[in-house]
């Protein structure tokens, strides 16, 4: 069995690598467009994109990582299929299963050091690259306003908004918690943003939305308003200036103590606890996809490389697809992300145990 495992181990690591390697370049040229866009037209020096480059690397991994465990898998066990070496190893009494728990032991040592990966080095490489890039406009007072993070950037007011498309906003949530009483809520479907020449100041105009006001009789409690228009001022000066980490820039453990510091405040936390759940979750998804790519290799019984990536794509990305879109539903609160983070892995898992099943019984 030492033979037939090292022998396995051969045949898996070469397109590993290979796949690892194309995945993370052909990610990595998305994002040129975008660099090279900074090095022309805004003169950013190539010292600066070069370390931007760089941290995009291990930001990459946490999706590239779990494909090319699949990639690598389907493509070995293909050629041993078409070759007919899974039909000597069951002509010589080995049975199958005895292949998996190598596979089982491997895609467990990758699914923990993927934890590593997502909860240490992905937080720092993305708020590192964050941190860089908010550097070239620390000038421009409305750089401070970033989707997808809660912004703590003014007095008393924490900012979160869904989409940024050039000075336009939409759902956006301003929460404003007082210091005796419960916290009030904005909420605007969309809204617009301007500079306020000379100063440090931003001016937001909020259309279609309600609004928290406190009622005269009895200033504890709040009544709706709603709003065809609402006009309200940012002051940044009174602000620290600092780079906000985004929930994918936080560890575990700094986002659970974030989580506790919303729920006090009574503020939706679902982004934090959907991020917080996704970390875990996609470390796993090495384990799942490798489990996966066994049975799917044996079932097809393709010797083409082509066809054979096209299978692992197909899966891979469709396994990510289902992720993200369960990812939108627990930041919106849709179900608890504590379960629904969780479903790409089980539907994942069950589709694994059905067709490792079958192929081994």
């Amino acid at each position: 069995m030492r033979i037939l495992r090292n022998y396995i181990l051969s045949e898996c690591v070469l397109p590993f690598i290979l796949s690892l390697g194309v995945l993370t370049c052909v990610f990595l040229l998305g994002n040129l467009i975008q660099l090279t866009n900074m090095v022309i037209n805004k003169g950013v020096g190539l010292a600066t994109i070069g370390r931007v480059f760089v941290l995009y690397i291990p930001v990459l991994l946490g999706y590239t990582l779990p494909i090319a465990c699949l990639v690598s898998v389907i493509l070995a066990f293909s050629r041993f299929s078409a070759d007919n070496e899974i039909i000597a190893l069951r002509a010589n009494g080995i049975h199958l299963s005895k292949i998996l728990a190598p596979l089982f032991m491997i895609g467990l040592l990758i699914s923990l050091g993927s934890i590593i990966l997502n909860e240490r080095v992905v937080p720092y490489a993305h708020h590192e690259q964050r941190k860089l890039l908010k550097n070239l406009g620390k000038d421009n007072p409305t750089a401070m306003l970033e989707a997808g993070i809660f912004i703590h950037s003014f007095d008393n007011q924490i900012l979160f908004i869904h989409k940024i498309d050039g000075n336009k906003m939409y759902n956006v949530t301003i929460y404003q918690p007082q210091p005796d009483g419960p916290t009030r809520t904005i909420i605007a479907k969309r809204g617009e943003f301007t500079p306020i020449p000379g100063k440090d100041q931003i001016k937001l105009k909020l259309m279609d939305g309600t609004s928290d006001e406190p009622n005269l009789e009895n200033p504890q409690n709040f009544y709706k308003l709603n709003f065809k228009n609402y006009f309200m001022t940012l002051d940044l000066s009174s602000g620290e200036k600092k780079v906000e980490k985004k929930p994918k820039s936080m560890t575990l453990k700094e986002l659970d103590s974030e989580i506790d510091n919303l729920n006090r405040r009574f503020v939706n936390s679902a982004p934090l606890r959907t991020e917080y759940h996704r970390k875990i979750s996609w470390s796993f998804s090495p384990l799942v996809l490798i489990l996966l790519g066994f049975p799917l290799a044996i079932i097809t019984n393709r010797r083409e490389k082509a066809a054979n990536v096209v299978l692992a794509m197909i899966f891979g990305f469709g396994y990510y697809l289902l992720s993200m879109g369960c990812q939108a539903l627990g930041i919106k609160d849709v179900l608890p992300p504590i379960f629904i983070m969780w479903i790409p892995n089980a539907i994942a898992g069950i589709l694994a145990i059905i067709l490792n099943y079958k192929c081994v019984s």
